[in-house]
């Protein structure tokens, strides 16, 4: 079982993100941890004799909330919940917040790895973003972190930026590994709905990265960590031996988790999801349960769901997880691309070769019902 936070404030809004976050002030954090440990006590039996194994707190950004209201939540978890003593327990961080003085305050908390979304070392490029820190910023929140003993560091980074060149993207991988990091997600820029850099792209003030020149920067992501010695896990997820995200890793094995916060989401492990409302307002004036909506999922929903998470990952689809109709479908449906030699069965499992992963999206899609 797992614990996702979702703590949705955020200084100013990055141009790209289409997560749920807020710009209000400090003014509601206060409230907004309250109605958090609310829901908390609310949704105890959720999960009611199970163990927690991991932990996950994102936004937003968290890296925002002080260090006694961090110290808050934790103490509430521990009161509600059963954590294994060895739990992967992640919170999301803004490099230019993680000061000595923030990880002095994180130390007081059971936090064992940081998540930082560095995107780029390209200044001009991390402005034209949103971000609102530097490339030398990041650089000096990793080494405070190992300073700090809090060595389970991962990044993030964009690839496929307006004016982004291959050679920005290379000192980019180069310089990320080689600041000692244990983990590295990296992703391919959407332009989603409802965001500013779509609106930029419909306005002709931007136009998409040539599709090419995407496929070269991954490719060269995956050479340049393998060399490393990282392990290409899942898609966008590359990590040393021994340091794979486990809460993410449970996403895509289905495992159920509980969601708590405005905007987050739950999984019961079976077919029924729930989305808590956007809205922190309402959040906050909840005297009872927050706002929200539950899904049921219909066996085809499950079927597509286990097709999409599964095939991301270097591991693939457990073929004998599969119904005998479900396999036959998807065995059927892979053929053509196992005959181009995107896909292929390997102990049981299909999965994508290096060539199919640049597909994965259109192979992904001919595989569902």
């Amino acid at each position: 079982m797992s614990i996702y936070i979702h703590i949705p404030f955020c200084q100013s809004r990055c141009i790209y993100c289409d997560f749920y976050s807020t710009t209000l002030g400090r003014d509601f954090m206060a409230s907004y941890v309250k109605a958090l440990k609310r829901e908390m006590h609310l949704r105890r039996q959720y999960i009611k004799g199970t163990r927690v194994h991991t932990i996950y707190i994102g936004g937003g950004t968290p890296s925002l909330l002080p260090g006694s209201s961090l110290k808050e939540i934790f103490d509430d978890i521990s009161s509600c919940f059963t954590i294994d003593a060895n739990a992967e327990i992640t919170i999301e961080a803004n490099p230019d917040d993680v000061t000595p003085e923030w990880l002095t305050s994180l130390a007081k908390t059971p936090v064992n790895r940081i998540s930082m979304g560095a995107q780029t070392f390209n200044d001009k490029l991390l402005s034209f973003l949103g971000r609102r820190h530097n490339s030398q910023q990041t650089i000096n929140a990793v080494e405070a972190c190992k300073e700090a003993g809090l060595t389970n560091i991962s990044l993030d980074l964009m690839y496929g930026l307006p004016r982004q060149s291959f050679d920005d993207w290379k000192h980019d991988v180069r310089l990320c590994l080689s600041l000692g990091i244990k983990h590295l997600s990296a992703y391919l820029l959407s332009y989603e709905e409802g965001t500013r850099l779509d609106t930029m792209l419909k306005q002709g003030l931007v136009r998409e990265a040539d599709e090419e020149l995407s496929r070269q920067m991954y490719d060269y992501l995956m050479s340049e960590t393998s060399k490393a010695g990282f392990q290409h896990y899942e898609i966008s997820n590359f990590a040393l031996p021994g340091y794979h995200s486990c809460h993410n890793s449970s996403y895509w094995q289905g495992t159920p988790y509980l969601g708590l916060g405005a905007g987050a989401h739950s999984y019961d492990g079976e077919r029924t999801r729930r989305a808590n409302m956007p809205d922190i307002k309402a959040y906050i004036a909840a005297t009872e349960d927050v706002p929200h909506e539950t899904e049921t999922l219909s066996d085809k929903s499950l079927y597509n769901e286990f097709i999409m998470t599964r095939l991301r990952t270097s591991a693939g689809i457990p073929l004998n997880e599969l119904s005998r109709e479900d396999q036959d479908y998807c065995l059927s449906q892979a053929k053509p691309h196992q005959a181009h030699n995107l896909l292929r069965i390997k102990d049981e499992h299909l999965c994508l070769t290096k060539e199919g992963i640049f597909t994965s999206n259109d192979i992904i899609s001919d595989l569902m019902k």
